[in-house]
């Protein structure tokens, strides 16, 4: 059995350039699939607002919401590093609310860290929670909570204001204690520059090949999704959303045929079983051999 990972590990793997591996998932069989194929990290994002619970953004997903799925997570994958979103103003209205919403996260759901959207505005929230235990990745870039404030889902990172920007909001999530940072739709060469710059790991997803681990979305690594929308940064590693369909729609054929159930799938009574159970009586001697007189008589009831 292997030992689950901790931020240590996490930053003796950037300093060994052992990339990380990380993978979304929101519930028990899609968290014990990803364990059992050795993923390093699971991340119960608040992407299950738009991949599980049909949202067009991840701004309607609760902390409820969060703790439920982390700890459907956390039951199937008891040998890996959990990490789980703080959604939408679940943070930074207050420190006091900041820190209630973390600890019901982390206590009923059953994470190791949290992940929090936001650069230097947020550095004290993380090095709040830092302080009080718990440890924070940070998440720059398209931060999905932001998206009506950025315009849409754009690349971050294209203009040298910007890019100083992200580095200076890496920057301060270090300083504040974060022990990693997603970094997501960055531009390469920001996402190279603020990997090199920081001691702790960077994540990318839509941020190029220099950082020190990458993260999928579990829907989208596997097409799980109808319908599915390509997008640029991401390899499906199979079609899983046509597999299904495909099997519903033998089933439903099967159904309406009559091919399914078949002989192997029905069950046989069996000699002892009570005659009651198959629209007799207890006492309806359903297992006496009637005699021969008794046959007559009964072959002689009228039948109205």
């Amino acid at each position: 059995m292997r030992k689950r990972l901790t931020i240590h590990s996490l930053l003796k793997m950037k300093q060994e350039r052992n990339a990380i591996s990380v993978l979304t998932a929101y519930d028990y069989p899609s968290a014990k699939l990803a364990e059992e194929a050795g993923i390093d990290v699971i991340l119960v994002g608040d992407s299950l607002g738009n991949v599980v619970l049909g949202y067009e953004t991840t701004i309607p997903v609760t902390v409820d919401d969060i703790v439920y799925h982390t700890r459907s997570v956390a039951r199937a994958a008891g040998n890996t590093f959990i990490v789980a979103d703080m959604p939408f103003l679940s943070y930074g209205a207050s420190r006091e609310a900041t820190l209630l919403n973390a600890a019901r996260i982390m206590q009923q759901g059953g994470a190791q860290a949290l992940k929090l959207e936001g650069g230097a505005e947020i550095a004290a929230d993380v090095q709040a929670l830092v302080q009080a235990g718990i440890p924070v990745m940070g998440h720059l870039g398209l931060t999905p909570q932001s998206v009506h404030q950025l315009g849409g889902y754009k690349v971050q990172g294209k203009t040298e204001k910007d890019a100083q920007k992200l580095m200076d909001d890496a920057l301060a999530l270090e300083k504040a204690g974060a022990f990693s940072i997603v970094l997501e739709l960055v531009t390469e060469p920001v996402a190279e520059a603020i990997s090199k710059a920081l001691a702790i790991p960077t994540i990318g997803i839509g941020a190029g090949r220099a950082c020190d681990g990458q993260v999928l979305v579990y829907h989208d690594l596997l097409q799980y999704a109808s319908p599915y929308f390509e997008k640029k940064f991401v390899k499906t590693y199979a079609d899983i959303g046509t597999t299904i369909r495909d099997a519903i729609e033998s089933y439903v054929g099967e159904v309406k045929s009559g091919q399914f159930p078949a002989e192997e799938h029905v069950f046989q009574p069996n000699s002892a079983a009570p005659a009651a159970l198959y629209g007799g009586t207890k006492d309806a001697g359903a297992d006496k051999p009637q005699s021969k007189k008794e046959e007559s008589q009964r072959k002689e009831v009228p039948i109205a």
